[in-house]
């Protein structure tokens, strides 16, 4: 028996309650097609919008990092959006996450995304040579200020804070973001979790030596970096567990679903 899609009327707020199936647009992909389901019976949450936010500077070399990620990521999906500049991006972050058949393929593409960012030996050496320095507190205290000052592009607004580790101490190797620019604009929970969340805790945990625990806030879009930390089990991370936004462009598309069509998961948490 074919799995039946159930729908709902779109919302008109401005800011995300969650949907409890989404179906992105019949041609996008020919293999399969993608719904989003939640497992929660929780009411609906809106994003939180009463916080002021600030205003990120721009910096002259945010063009060269956006091109140079996009150009990454456009590679490991082969395909490009026809629109420029953060658009164009959040389109082949969206493309990434529906042509994974499986939560960790998408994880394992953004992996090595992330890692050929990096000039080659770069991660090795560091994980090598710099992490183990001080239990692990200088290499990141180090990242947490490289973070705030090369991805403001991507996420916004950042501030190095200090975080509690796991040894009882409080360390400066912390990184709050206000309001997640990537997270707002895929209006994704999928994108977020298996695009960004996940594939940056195993970067910097297997590939340089510093555990990193991220907790995205999908209320307010808050993001809370803290590294040092290990990042929780899976069956433990309330993220993973997250329906999808009701703004989520894929829910938005879901009146083109035919009646007869194949509808799997959609590879989000």
């Amino acid at each position: 028996m074919k799995p039946v899609a159930l729908l709902r009327p779109l919302s008109t707020s401005s800011f995300p309650s969650r949907p409890r199936y989404c179906l992105p647009k019949r041609g996008v992909f020919t293999n399969f097609q993608v719904s989003c389901s939640s497992l929660s019976t929780e009411s609906p949450v809106k994003a939180e919008d009463t916080a002021p936010r600030s205003d990120y500077k721009y910096q002259f070399y945010d063009d060269w990092f956006l091109t140079l990620f996009r150009n990454k990521m456009v590679k490991e999906v082969g395909w490009d959006s026809e629109k420029a500049g953060y658009d164009g991006l959040i389109e082949v972050a969206n493309r990434l996450m529906l042509t994974g058949k499986t939560n960790s393929d998408t994880k394992d593409a953004a992996v090595r995304i992330l890692r050929s960012l990096f000039p080659p030996f770069l991660l090795h050496l560091y994980k090598l040579l710099v992490s183990p320095i001080a239990g692990g507190k200088v290499a990141a205290l180090m990242v947490a200020r490289v973070t705030v000052i090369t991805c403001q592009w991507l996420m916004g607004v950042c501030k190095v804070n200090s975080v509690d580790l796991p040894d009882g101490t409080s360390w400066e190797s912390g990184v709050f973001v206000e309001r997640c620019k990537y997270l707002e604009e895929s209006k994704c929970v999928g994108v977020c979790v298996n695009t960004c969340k996940l594939p940056t805790q195993t970067l910097f945990k297997d590939y340089m030596g510093i555990p990193l625990l991220m907790e995205p806030n999908f209320k307010d879009y808050s993001c809370q970096f803290k590294f040092g930390v290990l990042p929780s089990l899976p069956e433990d991370d309330s993220t993973l567990k997250e329906p999808c936004l009701e703004i989520c462009p894929i829910a938005s598309k879901r009146r083109e679903v035919a009646q007869n069509m194949e509808v799997v998961r959609c590879p989000k948490a």
